[in-house]
């Protein structure tokens, strides 16, 4: 699996940077921060339905690989609306617009940035809200999608056909795996069912 996240790293680093050669070092960063932050909040919610396979590759606790992902997944997806503030000198890029709809999927991103942090602060009250944490957690699928969106629709290295099919590829497993671990639960829950009765 490492290998995999680090083959992805690599190969979207040579898709990226000759195409980012002559920009100003600030937007490199900007671009950046998205595109890995993505990589690597997708890898971390692909996870998620593989908790025995984790644990049998890792040999370490499910949650200690889940939240490694996640945490650089959050800081470098934090830092491409903090970059693009400074870069712009506008605290605007954390708004969310709502002036039509083409407004709304075009700068998702704003939404999905507030969205996250809502999922993060979820996980964090697990304990004290048992029953009702994951269901806050699990927006972060709708993070995803805005996010992909949000990039269709203005980023730049979505203009590059395989940037659109890496990431494309990585929402589309992510909803996969979203839909697989609803399986798993389901199947789990019947299993207990019947031996119960």
């Amino acid at each position: 699996m490492l290998l995999s996240v680090a083959a992805l790293g690599i190969i979207t680093a040579l898709i990226f940077l000759p195409e980012a050669v002559n920009e100003e070092p600030a937007l490199v960063l900007v671009r950046l921060f998205a595109l890995y932050g993505y990589l690597f909040l997708s890898i971390a919610v692909l996870t998620t339905p593989f908790l025995k396979e984790i644990i049998l590759a890792f040999g370490k606790p499910f949650l200690k690989i889940h939240h490694s992902f996640s945490i650089i997944g959050i800081v470098l997806i934090t830092l491409h609306p903090v970059f693009n503030a400074v870069q712009q000198i506008s605290f605007s890029v954390f708004i969310p617009r709502f002036e039509s709809w083409l407004a709304f999927w075009t700068y998702g991103g704003r939404l999905a940035f507030i969205i996250l942090y809502i999922a993060i602060a979820a996980a964090f009250l697990r304990k004290k809200i048992p029953k009702q944490w994951r269901p806050f957690h699990a927006l972060t699928y709708i993070v995803l999608l805005f996010a992909i969106v949000h990039a269709f629709l203005i980023g730049k290295d979505f203009q590059n056909v395989w940037i659109t099919i890496i990431f494309s590829s990585l929402f589309a497993a992510s909803i996969a795996g979203f839909v697989l671990k609803r399986y798993k639960n389901y199947s789990m829950k019947k299993r207990i069912g019947i031996t119960a009765k």
